[in-house]
């Protein structure tokens, strides 16, 4: 056998096993929508909160969320009422919020059979929602605790409990 045609033979087979090596390692880009999903999922303990100073407009009743100091909620109020001043802290680096009147510090929140309540203590996952923007240009306000249920309110700004809410509903929509 010639030395120049075994060289080239062995040559040959080294760049062919490297070839196979390098198909076989190829590997798929990170998942990063699978990581903004997972994350936003948590209380963000770490990053800077965005605080945001605004009122909500209801769509439905025409008037603007407010929080009252007997902690009761309602969307009965005047543009410019010092009730319907409202803090929006973000909890997480998605979408997630936590609402705090300005005039009475007391939180949005919702219990268990899906009432709108004032708490002063904001740190349960019952007082974090989640700003869902909708085709519409509007937003809903989804409860991060009790997924399916948003805000939502009447006509006449009185509030529906959760429960019976939809996203695609009327009474869920702010501005």
């Amino acid at each position: 056998m010639d030395p120049c045609s075994s060289l080239f033979s062995y040559v040959f087979m080294h760049l062919f096993v490297l070839c196979l090596q390098a198909q076989v390692t190829v590997q798929s880009p990170p998942n990063f929508t699978q990581h903004v999903r997972e994350q936003s999922l948590v209380t963000d303990q770490l990053s800077r909160r965005l605080v945001r100073t605004y009122q909500l407009y209801s769509r439905t009743s025409g008037k603007h969320v407010q929080i009252l100091d007997n902690k009761k909620i309602n969307a009965m109020a005047e543009d410019g009422d010092v009730h319907a001043k409202l803090i929006v802290e973000t909890d997480t680096f998605g979408s997630r919020v936590r609402i705090k009147g300005a005039a009475t510090g007391f939180y949005i929140c919702m219990n268990k059979k899906g009432k709108l309540i004032g708490k002063s203590n904001g740190k349960g996952k019952d007082c974090v929602f989640t700003e869902i923007v909708l085709e519409n240009n509007y937003t809903a306000l989804q409860n991060a605790k009790y997924e399916g249920w948003y805000m939502a309110f009447t006509r006449k700004g009185r509030p529906r409990k959760g429960s019976k809410t939809r996203q695609h509903q009327r009474e869920v929509h702010f501005m």
